[in-house]
């Protein structure tokens, strides 16, 4: 029994843990779901149609000989942009001096008087080796044999194929440049009508882009529809949630009081009517106990009965014990609750459970007219959202950029076909040159190799030997070809040089540093023809290189353009222009959700009656101080089984039947009358325990019962409330986010996409990698390379006109290669001489 009390008061306290918990934690404070992935819109990447692709330089190989180019041209021109001689020569062009012009290009007079030295003077220097050679003075034999011979051979061996091998790399190099200018020069040059082509149809198609950006507000319009269909369930929900555990714990605290109603009424009966039942069975059994005891003990009294005397004590004892018309009576109890419960608390405790677990459903009904307004709502907010199209002005300013975008690329094309018909030629030559140079290459190669190999197997210096012979003659043929060549090779990489040293100096090094910028943002450096603020309709506060800043930092073209109208495209972006309305159809939402009935007033009255019935006042210690007496106080049983042992023992068989009998009677009487009167005591004090555990906390649990429901009742509508005006703000947060991310998306792709003006600072960009870094560079390294392989045919010349007399027998040798001095007395034979 006290195991079952302490259970019984653990459950209690944890319910009113659960009830205090409730009440002091409002569901109000609960925070708004985070947001998940689900959040974040998907936008198609569908912007502008047409794109200007950016431009970078490759990482080359090539690219230290580029740099050795690079800085080999920037010491032979170290003056800064000609910007007086630029601003006479394209307002004035009849202005411009020659000493001007040479000043400026003095490096590359420079140049050009050492190659126009260079295509006189070796010429007349093969006509002159030509003319010696015809009077056998230059080209032929050694005329006598000496020890330092084979160390000078070996010396021109080496030192001409040292230079054999720099012209062959740098023949090679010309090649692989040349083919490069010409792999990079026909897409370059069709690269400029096709940019200028596209910036032209990007102007174009800003309207249609524009339009495509505010019809991708149905993106953000549909998920926001797809929010709206759950909002109303969602919301009965999170309100059912947050309330259901103290509505749930009152519901259980009520369910309780009406438990304790009805078993403590049923317990008082139990109480009552047993009591009685006690008190009259005693006063039944009083009469035949009496008799009983009176019999016994005169029967243990006999003389003739044998040891006797040992139960006679407990026989005189043989008496009743408890008396229950001496407790309390509970009467006055049972009349101040009879009727009770008036009121059906397990249909009320159902239709209270019911009303609160329908509040889904009676949300989703009550909200179905503003979710209803909301869907029309953001139909005018689409119609909103198209005025960012209907305003946007580009179409009316883009027409003079668009005009001469058209006539630059109209004039472009001759001078395009011009520049394609020269960089034809050029090849050509640039191949035919080369392929001359790997011919005198190998003219070398072969000239060594069967000179060499004619000497390894010649036995005497005059002797004559064919492949010697002809070794020399491959060197000679070589020389003659380069002699004959070389003014051509020298022709070729000036006329390179100057166009593309010009390029690199002039232009590339200076649209690098945006001096070229500077120069056109000049006031009156260009003439009025070519102001090119007034052809593109540039603002009039801008220039070129601001313009150029502004759209490589992302401007857009509305930013850049001289407008007639301000066009603030932020302005148009500003969230609370589009959700104004939408937000005061939700803030002005109420609905009324919580009005759940948890007890009426009939069960209120109930349980008010039941904690004055007076309970509480009935002295149950008493019914307990008497229950601990047994209904007889000796035992019944003991004395029968004394009895009967004293039976066994008797010699007069008189007194041993009388013993017999008086023992049955005295367990017929404990099995008829005092075992019925002890389940009675039983049933007694199961009741009273109930009954004095509950009385002591009945009017405090009933008083904080009907405090708690009253408490719920009064605090459901207010916390439902606090709970929907939460969860449409998270709602409407979450929904302002959609349209913050449309409208910054937009910002972004008006920008940087479709009506961006980048699209004109990557076109400047490509244009300089295209000239700057992929055909001027490979031009310049052509010249480069093709200029080294020219020089260096001079002292290939050199050492292949004095190797060629070491491949040919010598007019006179010596016989020993000793001294006169060691050898006086040798006489030299005479031998033939091949001349």
């Amino acid at each position: 029994l006290a195991s079952g009390a302490m259970r019984a008061a653990g459950l209690l306290l944890a319910r009113a843990l659960l009830v205090a918990w409730a009440l002091l934690h409002p569901a109000g404070t609960q925070q708004c779901h985070p947001a998940g992935p689900a959040t974040v819109l998907r936008f198609t990447d569908r912007h502008a149609e047409i794109r200007v692709p950016a431009l970078h330089r490759v990482p080359s190989p090539l690219d230290p000989l580029y740099g050795l180019v690079r800085r080999c041209l920037d010491l032979i021109q170290q003056n800064p942009l000609p910007t007086e001689l630029l601003r006479a020569a394209l307002n004035d062009p009849g202005s411009v001096r020659t000493s001007q012009v040479v000043q400026y290009e003095l490096g590359y007079v420079v140049c050009a008087a050492v190659a126009l030295l260079f295509t006189v003077a070796v010429p007349v220097a093969g006509m002159c080796f030509c003319y010696c050679r015809s009077r056998r003075r230059c080209g032929g034999r050694l005329r006598a044999h000496r020890r330092s011979l084979g160390c000078r051979r070996h010396c021109l061996l080496a030192c001409l194929s040292f230079t054999s091998l720099v012209i062959l790399i740098s023949v090679t190099c010309a090649f692989v440049t040349s083919q490069r200018v010409k792999g990079q020069m026909e897409p370059g040059l069709g690269a400029v009508p096709t940019t200028l082509r596209t910036l032209r149809q990007h102007l174009a198609n800003v309207p249609q882009g524009v339009q495509m950006v505010v019809d991708k507000f149905e993106v953000p319009r549909k998920q926001i529809i797809s929010d709206l269909g759950g909002l109303s369930r969602s919301v009965g929900l999170s309100i059912h949630t947050q309330l259901k555990a103290m509505t749930y714990a009152a519901l259980s605290d009520l369910q309780d009081r009406a438990a304790d109603l009805q078993t403590s009424l049923h317990h008082l009966q139990i109480l009552d009517g047993t009591s009685r039942a006690l008190a009259a069975a005693r006063a039944e059994l009083e009469p035949a106990l009496r008799e009983r005891r009176g019999r016994v003990v005169a029967l243990l009294d006999d003389p003739r009965c044998t040891s006797c005397a040992s139960a006679l004590g407990r026989a005189h004892s043989l008496e009743l014990g408890a008396d229950y018309g001496k407790v309390p009576s509970v009467e006055k109890v049972l009349k101040a609750m009879a009727g009770l419960p008036r009121s059906d608390f397990a249909e009320m405790i159902r239709q209270g459970n019911g009303t609160f677990n329908s509040i889904p459903e009676l949300a989703v009904e009550r909200m179905a007219q503003v979710i209803q307004d909301l869907r029309e709502e953001l139909s005018h907010t689409a119609q909103k959202v198209q005025s960012i199209a209907d305003s946007f002005p580009l179409p009316d300013y883009t027409r003079p950029a668009s005009e001469a975008l058209v006539t630059a690329e109209e004039r472009s094309q001759p001078y395009l076909r011009e520049v394609e018909r020269f960089e034809h030629y050029r090849w050509i030559a640039g191949t035919v040159l080369c392929s001359i140079i790997l011919l005198i290459l190998a003219c070398n190669v072969t000239g060594m190799a069967l000179g060499a190999y004619g000497l390894s197997k010649r036995e005497d210096p005059s002797d004559y030997e064919c492949r010697g012979e002809a070794g020399a003659k491959f060197l000679l043929v070589g020389v003659g070809l380069a002699f004959l060549f070389s003014w051509l090779l020298i022709l070729l990489v000036f006329a390179t040089f100057l166009v593309g040293g010009n390029i690199q100096t002039l232009v590339c090094r200076n649209w690098v540093n945006q001096e070229i910028y500077k120069f056109i943002d000049t006031p009156g450096n260009l003439p009025p023809s070519m102001n090119l603020t007034r052809q593109l309709n540039l603002r009039r506060d801008s220039n070129l290189s601001a313009t150029y800043r502004e759209c490589k930092g992302g401007a857009g073209l509305w930013e850049v353009l001289q407008l007639d109208r301000s066009y603030d495209l932020d302005e148009h972006l500003k969230t609370p222009k589009y959700t104004a309305d939408f937000q005061k159809r939700l803030g002005d939402f109420t609905a009324h959700l919580g009005d759940v009935r948890l007890l009426r007033s009939e069960g209120r009255q109930d349980l008010e009656t039941f904690a004055r019935s007076g309970l509480d006042e009935v002295d149950y210690g008493r019914f307990q101080e008497e229950m601990k007496n047994p209904v007889v106080q000796t035992s019944l049983p003991g004395l029968a089984r004394n009895l009967e042992g004293l039976q066994k023992m008797q010699r007069n068989s008189t007194v041993a039947g009388r013993l017999g009998a008086e023992a049955r009677a005295l367990w017929q009487m404990q099995n008829s009358t005092v075992q019925s009167q002890e389940a009675l005591v039983a049933k007694l004090g199961e009741s009273v325990q109930f009954l004095s555990r509950l009385a002591p906390h009945l009017k405090e649990r009933v008083k904080r019962t009907l405090a708690t429901t009253a408490s719920v009742e009064a605090r459901l509508p207010v916390q439902a409330q606090q709970i929907l005006r939460q969860e449409i703000g998270c709602f409407t947060r979450k929904e302002l986010r959609y349209f913050t991310q449309y409208l910054n998306w937009v910002g972004q792709t008006l920008r940087e996409d479709v009506a961006s003006c980048q699209p004109l600072a990557t076109a400047l960009d490509n244009g300089r990698v295209i000239l700057c870094d992929r055909i001027a560079d490979p031009w310049n390294a052509f010249w480069f390379s093709l200029g080294c392989c020219t020089f260096f045919l001079i002292p290939n010349i050199i050492f292949a006109i004095r190797l060629t007399k070491h491949f040919r027998p010598i007019r006179n040798r010596l016989i020993s290669t000793g001294s006169e001095e060691t050898c006086p007395f040798h006489i030299p034979r005479v031998t033939a001489l091949k001349l």
